[in-house]
């Protein structure tokens, strides 16, 4: 493999800092250097996934460019469209969460989408978990901030007894299996089950490239963490909202998740 792709995938792989959706766009530019570069995607593709099994997004956004064509030229431009798509996606998502964002939103880990959102509508005060190992609701505070909302930071211990105080618990995804669980940053689990515990709402803001057709299964990393699908009232995506019980049918609906991850998984275990 060629030095530079060596390289892309090894930041992939050891990357601790961004979510998903930055991941993906990573995977998918690494795909489409090795067509420009002659090579043959599929093998970086699978190789990509292996690193992160934890992140549906790139097998989503691979498995949508791979699916895209038979000839290089089509897998190419499809992952063009793809990276402009993704801006577009959270727009549009941030758009939908409008009406649901009101009085106190709590959030957990740094989701560039649910950022979009709470920048889109901003609510009466966010509150960011620390969001260890990492820390990156830190960064999230204090961005928030930047841009004029009023944004507080809560300790992880904390964070579920804070959940009882707000109006809803907002957060992204890394994966959504076809039966709507949810792989999210550890600790997800547990506040959305006191969120449920405490009646609010927890909804998950989530692009379609997140979606995968798999069964569910443990996330296999310590950074991560499995939420039931009793414990989610919406994933709203930029296609519309959706109970967790839906997710199977969108996924039906959406031909390139199902044949991407037939192809990708040939090889990916």
């Amino acid at each position: 493999m060629n030095a530079n792709l060596t390289e892309r995938v090894e930041r992939v792989a050891t990357d601790d800092r961004h979510g998903a959706s930055w991941l993906a766009r990573e995977a998918v530019e690494a795909v489409a250097e090795a067509i420009e570069l002659g090579e043959d995607p599929l093998p970086l593709a699978r190789e990509l996934v292996r690193a992160r099994p934890a992140m549906g997004a790139i097998a989503g956004a691979l498995g949508r460019v791979i699916a895209a064509g038979r000839s290089p030229e089509q897998m190419a431009d499809e992952a063009r469209a793809l990276v402009e798509a993704r801006e577009r996606a959270a727009k549009a998502i941030a758009v939908l969460l409008s009406p649901y964002i009101e009085g106190v939103v709590m959030t957990h880990s740094a989701s560039a989408t649910v950022k979009e959102a709470l920048l889109h509508t901003p609510p009466d005060r966010v509150i960011c978990t620390s969001s260890e190992p990492g820390g990156e609701g830190r960064e999230l505070v204090e961005e928030l901030r930047g841009a004029g909302l009023t944004a507080d930071l809560v300790d992880d211990p904390d964070a579920e007894h804070a959940v009882g105080t707000v109006n809803l618990l907002l957060i992204g995804a890394d994966t959504v299996f076809r039966d709507g669980s949810l792989v999210n940053k550890v600790g997800t689990a547990g506040l959305a089950q006191a969120a449920k515990k405490a009646g609010l709402p927890v909804i998950v803001a989530c692009e379609v490239i997140k979606l995968t057709p798999a069964e569910a299964r443990d996330p296999g990393e310590e950074r991560f963490d499995l939420t039931d699908p009793k414990y989610i009232d919406h994933y709203v995506t930029e296609e519309g909202a959706y109970a967790p019980d839906e997710i199977g049918s969108l996924i039906d609906r959406t031909p390139f998740l199902r044949d991407g991850y037939e192809l990708l998984a040939d090889e990916s275990g």
